[in-house]
């Protein structure tokens, strides 16, 4: 059992460890694993598909805790749900719903009561961070928690044909499960068409191409170089299939 953090705070921002800090009080014991706190800023629709497939490859048991909260202090919703045997603490505007709507079974409550003094901005810190304490310790269903039919905001479990992640070494996500796709097909990214290639070493230096990442996703590379940069690709950009 640990609690994994799903954040578009920034690594070396301040934000991290006040959330941490709170699991800790609340939560003392329980590992605590930064998953990834570069997730696309504001970017809920593509964090959603990134969240999807990094989760189905980690065991069942943990705690997501996941904010990408552009809304955070409006009167969208909050949640935890639990699907396939894995729980997930955060806002309702749709980060949760891939991971939802892709789960062979699942439960929803929605978080109807607030611990006094919670931050109208940093709900990470103040309303998550406690409640995905509370699923981690056994301390759930609670009071603060009520039964819900279904999200609020939904996004669906079709793939996403748009870059949804770029990391340091510039190479492009897509929102696009790779299990069955033919190696033969061409993507179109950038303007330009995109053969396959198993690994970066297949492909000669400079060279753009796609293939399936370890988190079984289409992914966009250059061979020792940067296909963000050479294709000028951004989160949030199309990707399709030649055709």
């Amino acid at each position: 059992m640990a609690i994994l953090l799903f954040t578009d705070f920034g690594a070396d921002d301040l934000y991290v460890g006040q959330v941490e800090a709170m699991l800790d009080r609340h939560a003392p014991g329980v590992r605590v694993i930064d998953l990834l706190h570069e997730a696309p800023p504001f970017a809920v629709r593509a964090s959603a598909h990134l969240l999807a497939a990094l989760a189905q490859g980690l065991p069942r048991g943990h705690v997501f805790l996941g904010v990408v909260d552009p809304g955070v202090g409006s009167d969208r919703g909050a949640v935890v749900l639990r699907a396939d045997g894995r729980s997930y603490v955060g806002p309702d505007n749709g980060l949760f719903s891939v991971v939802a709507a892709r789960a062979a079974s699942k439960s929803l409550w929605r978080i109807t009561g607030h611990p006094p003094g919670v931050s109208p901005s940093f709900h990470g810190r103040d309303l998550f961070a406690p409640m995905a304490a509370a699923v981690a310790t056994d301390d759930f269903p609670n009071e603060n928690v009520a039964p819900a039919a279904d999200l609020a905001v939904r996004f669906g479990g079709d793939d996403l044909a748009e870059v949804i992640y770029v990391d340091h070494y510039g190479n492009c996500f897509s929102g696009i499960r790779a299990r069955g796709v033919s190696q033969a097909n061409r993507l179109v990214a950038g303007g330009r068409e995109l053969p396959h290639a198993r690994v970066f070493a297949d492909a000669e230096p400079g060279t753009a191409f796609w293939y399936e990442n370890s988190n079984g996703l289409v992914e966009i590379a250059v061979a020792r170089g940067s296909a963000a940069r050479e294709l000028g690709l951004t989160v949030g950009m199309p990707v399709a299939w030649a055709g």
